[in-house]
């Protein structure tokens, strides 16, 4: 079994920009650069016979490359915010890959996505963190503006539940094609 993802990886002056920004908020564990990114579809658990068509299905998209900004913060939790996030810009490309990537999923005989997707990079994770200090977080850094840059690939990743949370290993990338 594997717990896979598809997604797209940042640009290291991007990750950095976004760590650099992180702590001072009690109660949040901060998402270390080398794992932020953006996901196209959590996939789940699921044997290695499925894996393997994932990616055969994955292969044969034959999309164009585009470009990638993120702009602004955000949080999920409704009475409390539990993540914390920066904003990725819904350009029709984006969303298109995304779509796809779920339609792929989904002839695969996987549930579909129940939420809406929200583009967005998890900077952390809270477990009873103030209200206010998260606000005051976002407050201070905002606006908040990273990129564009040039998207010309996707990923599947390999998530592996730790004591620290989750990591995250690329197991496959899938070119887009250039202009």
């Amino acid at each position: 079994m594997m717990r896979l993802f598809v997604g797209l990886g940042l640009p290291p002056e991007v990750a950095l920009r976004l760590t650099s920004l992180g702590g001072g908020i009690p109660g949040g564990r901060w998402v270390e650069a080398r794992n932020l990114h953006i996901t196209l579809r959590f996939i789940g658990e699921v044997e290695d016979g499925l894996a393997r068509e994932l990616h055969d299905e994955l292969a044969t998209l034959r999309l164009s490359a585009f470009a990638l900004a993120l702009d602004g913060f955000g949080t999920f939790g409704r009475s409390a915010p539990n993540h914390l996030w920066a904003g990725v810009e819904k350009v029709p490309e984006l969303l298109h890959l995304q779509a796809k990537v779920e339609t792929m999923v989904a002839r695969l005989g996987l549930p579909p996505e129940g939420r809406k997707y929200t583009p967005h990079v998890t900077l952390a994770r809270f477990k009873g963190a103030p209200v206010a200090r998260v606000q005051d977080f976002i407050a201070r850094n905002s606006p908040f503006q990273a990129g564009p840059w040039p998207v010309e690939h996707f990923t599947m990743f390999r998530s592996f539940l730790g004591h620290g949370g989750a990591e995250y290993d690329p197991i496959a990338e899938y070119p887009l094609e250039l202009p």
